[in-house]
């Protein structure tokens, strides 16, 4: 292998992460625009926080226990010595955010959007990146269960504004402090009669958050934990109160939903309702957006009594079965014959551009031929012709690329034959 060749091949990206490039980007654009569009409908405002944080701010809000704190997370030491950590998650940095700058008291109801990467260290996989991006939703001091209604029929409206079908929404119910100690006895006593069967990473989370079993991924986990206690039956009254009504709302919205008993989600700070939409396209990562509520979070991060609900959505796995198409350029490409005529298309393209038309010129030394085959090429709809003649005229060229057809005009024609277009 040469030099250059061996150059090139150290210069790749990082394993788990990849280039979104030209012709693929539009669709991610497309993607957040139609979310942005979609969640403003509903009252929510976009935040922005920090891709890092104390490490300590994941591990109090994520979980200890959970996968992402114990296998997942990019932590490193600042040059101050600080334990820092690039988010795998957004909601402990909106928590943070709401108290450190007293959201809860501006009035507004407090509905938040978000998008961005976040980084996991997991195997890559189809669907699954080390850097990876997610638009997130929380919506904070609602208790009434008819919100998380209103945030899964939300997701329902974007997922089918992006072409998605094939979908299937589970719900479930997790409980609260109150009658989670009862259920993990239970589960940690039905996994001690089949801890040898169980992989060594589940048997060690029998003993610190037996709940967790229900995140394995491994088939044999998996058939064990469909015999363990259900948690429906662990629920206080004032859970099964709340589930119901969750229920009865999502009848309300006609939103087709399945009860799912095992549904757990992978982060520890979830309470009450917890809910996935899955993808029949997407084998065995099959989950494109998931949330649940977290009424205990801000209290335990010293900030107000207020409660929170949420999702987060997989920007990848959603694009992998949406139907987006990315939006049509209409490009002007000027071609230009000579200094002085380059000139002009300088200022010709100035001018078409400060009124809205997407203009390119090429600084290149062609001729007319080469100009319309760079044109053809980039699939332009249209060229600019720009000579002598037409400089001395005022009158400039338009040639449509797709039917042939050309015309001539001023400036301020040429535009209006744009804008009308």
């Amino acid at each position: 292998m040469s030099e250059e060749a061996s150059g090139r091949k150290d210069l790749a990206a990082v394993r788990g992460t990849r280039d979104i490039l030209p012709g693929e980007v539009e669709k991610w654009q497309a993607l957040e625009g139609l979310a942005r569009a979609t969640f403003e409908l509903y009252g929510f405002r976009e935040l922005r926080a920090p891709v890092f944080e104390p490490t300590e701010l994941f591990e109090k809000g994520t979980g200890s226990t959970s996968d992402v704190v114990v296998k997942e997370m990019y932590t490193f030491t600042d040059k101050g010595g600080r334990s820092l950590t690039l988010r795998p998650e957004y909601t402990p940095s909106v928590v943070r955010a709401i108290i450190e700058h007293r959201l809860d008291l501006e009035g507004a109801p407090m509905r938040y959007y978000y998008m961005g990467p976040m980084f996991r260290y997991d195997k890559p996989q189809k669907g699954r990146y080390r850097q990876f991006h997610q638009i997130d939703i929380e919506v904070f001091g609602e208790k009434d269960a008819a919100v998380d209604a209103e945030i899964i029929e939300m997701a329902h409206a974007l997922l089918g504004r992006l072409g998605v079908e094939g979908t299937e929404t589970l719900v479930n119910s997790v409980g609260c402090r109150a009658g989670r100690p009862a259920y993990s006895a239970a589960l940690r006593e039905a996994a001690k009669g089949r801890l040898s069967d169980l992989c060594a990473d589940c048997q060690r989370k029998a003993e610190t958050n037996p709940l967790r079993i229900f995140d394995c991924k491994i088939e044999t986990c998996r058939e064990i934990a469909a015999a363990f206690p259900s948690i429906q039956d662990f629920l206080c009254a004032e859970c099964r109160d709340h589930f119901a009504r969750l229920l009865a709302c999502l009848d309300v919205l006609k939103i087709p939903y399945r009860v799912d008993p095992r549904l757990v989600r992978g982060l520890d700070y979830y309470t009450k309702t917890t809910f996935e939409i899955v993808s029949s396209g997407l084998g065995a990562q099959n989950a494109l957006l998931g949330g649940g509520r977290y009424d205990d979070m801000m209290k335990d991060f010293g900030g107000p009594d207020v409660c929170g609900t949420g999702f987060a959505m997989g920007i990848e796995r959603v694009l992998s079965v949406a139907e987006i198409a990315g939006p049509v350029r209409k490009i002007l490409y000027v071609a230009y014959l000579g200094e002085e005529a380059m000139k002009a298309g300088l200022e010709l393209a100035r001018f078409f551009r400060a009124n809205g038309v997407e203009c390119l010129i090429e600084y290149k030394d062609r001729g007319m031929k080469g100009h319309f085959g760079r044109a053809n090429k980039l699939q332009a709809a249209r060229v600019l012709i720009v000579g002598p003649d037409e400089m001395a005229k005022g009158r400039f060229g338009l040639k449509d690329m797709a039917t042939g057809k050309q015309v001539d005009g001023s400036r301020e024609e040429i535009l209006a034959l744009l804008l009308e277009k």
